[in-house]
């Protein structure tokens, strides 16, 4: 049942739902151009299509009643099949569910498939029956842990209802991110509406967020605060989105409060706060922010995104144009030490390219577009596997690494999720407009009309492996009408022609500007000349990546299915770009023959998608190499010898790793420091964070990473229930991180595969970085 305040709204909205409905409702001065909508562009033979079509076998694999397996139960209506393991066998269950109303609608308005309108509409239908059993507007499928028994994560919501607030950053009330969820299906409706041609979607959208709205408007702005310390995703951007739908101020007043200060008000103050933060949890908060500034026109909602986005592009992306290393954000320009198997979350740049499409609708400046292709190019057609469609969580840079791909049933990380929708859209920002000029922005095989301008466009190229883009006009508009073609900022000498006549280019504007009355068949080429160059990381110009054009290069080590023994490999060069001799120009393949310990095949690093990899090289002359070589190679084998000692190692503070070591606390506060998250005990007695790390048979050790000046502390560390330390050291303080090893008795580890660890203080806080168990 609707109140009939929510119904009369969904009434009124419903009048503004379906295919037409891809502009607000509420005006948008500050945004000068607009991409093409999606339902407008069609993509052509591409490595692009291969992958939307590997996305929609995927998407129409999947069963809407699986994904509402908690939806049903959590209403006491029947369940129509078992729950789908991984993530959506635990407490976040339901996050999927919105990304694929998402991807679903996306789909949709990228390829016309009814088959997939079908199934989106099937699944919003779904949703409202379940809807209706709850009465109240609640549409949900997160469970939470109570005295040993699962429930249903509905009562977290009317916890909070009554002001009863507890989170350790990725909790409340002991629920996995229950409002980042929320966030992904209030969002999912939301796409139904306006790019699924579903307007049924409506009402069960606005009685969703009338719901979980009263619930916020009852909150005081300290209770607010507390519960936007845990990851709420973009739930701003959503509440937002529902006002742009609707009209009502209501949504604009909800949007405006979901502001968490301690993040975004230093960065709209120019501060960067972000190393040791939880990088994915931020960026849509940001994106939520870049939407309201569209809505209202206030500059105090761009100041935080703007700063943000050029915070992040330039001072914490690795060369793909990903970043976060282990999910967190490090120190600014600190690269080359955080070269892992777990750089690049996926979900982080899906977000990131959101954030430059807002960006770049203010003020449309090629640059953005270099930094989007980037990371378009390089990291997220990585992402996905072209065969199954599977998606990689994190996009390893490390040498001898492999990408690590879901399973169809068994997986449904974020990364998951965000990946349906990234593979459904590779048309959305090919093209722009402002009244009178289309810009190109991305250059895949395409066509697209222009409908308010009459003209229409084929776009032909084998780019990235050709340097030649082009351009053809299917339809003429009556009037004349600017066509713009990014220039990219690599490209040294780009060359322009009009039906085979060169014209002159104004490299300054960054676009290639033709402005003339058009004809059908006119046909513009642009010819991008692609070179070699080299990259080094920010804070050590010796650490080097190669790139040809746009594509960021790696070593092939091998197939992704035999290990990788090492050693890493390192160049040794005079002349870095100069060592890259071409063997496959046309597929961008060359040879390294500078490399040691043996000459290197360099490829796109995209499409290696079955092979381990080195991206980053580490650069030596050769005079240096004979004075370091002795050194570097005892770093190799000590940083070796550690793996290899290494039976389990849990990074506090970072959500799946916890989850993974069934982390628990009564009071362990979310910390960072020297660009690594943490957990903090509390000063006082009795302030406990346990979880479980892995053992083998043997002499083992506990080891946990403190930093260097936190001595003079008292707590106590046990295993199994089995006190195996006190930890008071009283050593000169040092400003760095400091490893500590503890004994742990054979007698309780005998027999077990994983033993419960426990830290509680005695006395003092605590802050503890890491711990892992090792061999002696």
């Amino acid at each position: 049942m609707l109140t009939r305040r929510l119904f009369l709204g969904s009434a009124s909205a419903l009048a503004l739902a379906g295919p037409a409905v891809a502009r607000s409702s509420v005006e948008e001065k500050p945004i000068k151009v607009r991409p093409l909508p999606l339902s407008a562009v069609r993509l052509g033979p591409s490595v692009f299509r291969d992958a939307v079509e590997a996305n929609r076998r995927y998407l129409l694999s999947l069963s809407p009643e699986r994904l509402l397996h908690n939806f049903y139960a959590s209403a006491g209506l029947p369940t129509k099949g078992e729950t789908y393991g991984g993530w959506e066998a635990r407490g976040i269950a339901g996050h999927t569910l919105g990304h694929y109303l998402s991807a679903l609608s996306l789909l949709f308005a990228q390829t016309g498939d009814i088959a997939v309108r079908d199934r989106l509409r099937h699944s919003v239908a779904e949703m409202a029956r379940i809807q209706a059993a709850h009465g109240d507007g609640y549409v949900g499928g997160t469970t939470v842990e109570r005295e040993g028994k699962v429930i249903d994560g509905k009562i977290v919501f009317e916890e909070i209802r009554k002001g009863d607030i507890r989170t350790g950053g990725f909790d409340i009330n002991g629920g996995w991110v229950p409002l980042y969820t929320w966030h992904k299906v209030h969002a999912g409706l939301i796409d139904a509406v306006r790019l699924g041609d579903v307007a049924e979607a409506m009402p069960v959208m606005l009685a969703m967020a009338g719901y979980l709205g009263t619930i916020l408007e009852g909150l005081d702005d300290a209770q607010m605060q507390k519960l936007l310390a845990a990851e709420h995703g973009g739930l701003n951007d959503s509440y937002a989105e529902t006002w742009a739908l609707t009209g009502n101020p209501r949504w604009r007043r909800l949007a405006e409060r979901i502001y968490h200060r301690k993040v975004l008000a230093p960065l709209a103050a120019g501060k960067d706060d972000l190393p040791g933060l939880h990088a994915n949890t931020q960026i849509p908060k940001l994106i939520g922010l870049a939407r309201l500034y569209e809505l209202t026109g206030e500059q105090r909602h761009a100041d935080a995104p703007r700063f943000f986005h050029q915070t992040v592009a330039q001072h914490h992306s690795y060369v793909i144009g990903g970043n976060s290393e282990r999910e967190h954000f490090g120190p600014p320009d600190l690269i080359s030490t955080r070269i892992t198997e777990r750089t690049c979350e996926a979900c982080n740049s899906y977000n990131m390219l959101k954030l430059t499409r807002h960006l770049y609708g203010w003020q449309p400046d090629a640059a953005l577009f270099d930094y989007y292709e980037r990371i378009h190019l390089n990291h997220l057609l990585a992402h996905q596997h072209p065969e199954t469609g599977m998606f990689v969580y994190f996009m390893p840079l490390s040498a001898g690494a492999r990408r690590t791909y879901s399973t169809p049933e068994d997986s449904f990380w974020c990364c998951v999720g965000s990946g349906m929708e990234t593979h459904a859209k590779h048309g959305e920002s090919i093209y722009w407009h402002d009244d009178a000029t289309l810009f190109v922005n991305l250059f895949i095989p395409s066509t697209a009309e222009w409908k308010e301008r009459g003209l229409g466009l084929a776009l032909d190229t084998g780019y990235p492996f050709s340097e030649r883009v082009t351009l053809r006009v299917t339809r003429a508009p009556r009037a004349a009408t600017a066509i713009a073609l990014r220039l990219p900022g690599w490209c040294d000498a780009p060359a322009l022609m009009l039906n085979g006549k060169p014209q002159p280019l104004d490299r300054a504007t960054g676009y290639a500007r033709l402005d003339r009355r058009w004809r059908a068949g006119d046909r513009i080429e642009l010819t991008l000349p692609m070179r070699i160059r080299t990259e080094p990381t920010p804070d050590d110009p010796r650490t080097l990546a190669y790139l040809s054009g746009p594509l960021v290069l790696a070593a092939d080590l091998g197939p992704a299915a035999a290990p990788f023994d090492g050693p890493a490999p390192v160049l040794v060069s005079e002349d870095p770009a100069a060592a890259l001799v071409p063997t496959g120009p046309a597929e961008h393949r060359y040879r390294l023959a500078d490399a040691r310990p043996q000459a290197l095949t360099l490829m796109p690093f995209f499409h290696q998608y079955d092979r381990r990899t080195a991206v980053y090289f580490p650069r030596f002359t050769e005079a240096q190499w004979k004075t370091e070589q002795a050194a570097y190679e005892a770093a190799q084998r000590e940083k070796a010898a550690l793996d290899a000692r290494t039976i389990d190692v849990l990074h506090l503070g970072e959500m799946q790793p916890e989850r993974d070591h069934d982390y628990r606390s009564n009071h362990g506060d979310l910390f960072s420091w020297g660009g690594r998250s943490a957990r903090q005990l509390p000063w006082g007695m009795g302030n406990y964070m346990e979880f479980t790390l892995a053992v083998r048979p043997g002499p083992m050790l506990l080891s946990a990473l403190y930093w260097g000046e936190e001595v003079n502390k008292n707590f106590d560390i046990s295993v199994e229930g089995t006190r195996i330390a006190n930890e008071r050291r009283a050593a000169p303080p040092v400003k760095r991180f400091v490893g500590v090893d503890y004994p742990i008795p054979e007698e309780l580890t005998r027999g077990k595969d994983k033993v419960t660890v426990r830290f509680e203080t005695r006395g003092t806080d605590a802050f503890v970085y890491e711990a892992r168990t090792l061999a002696k």
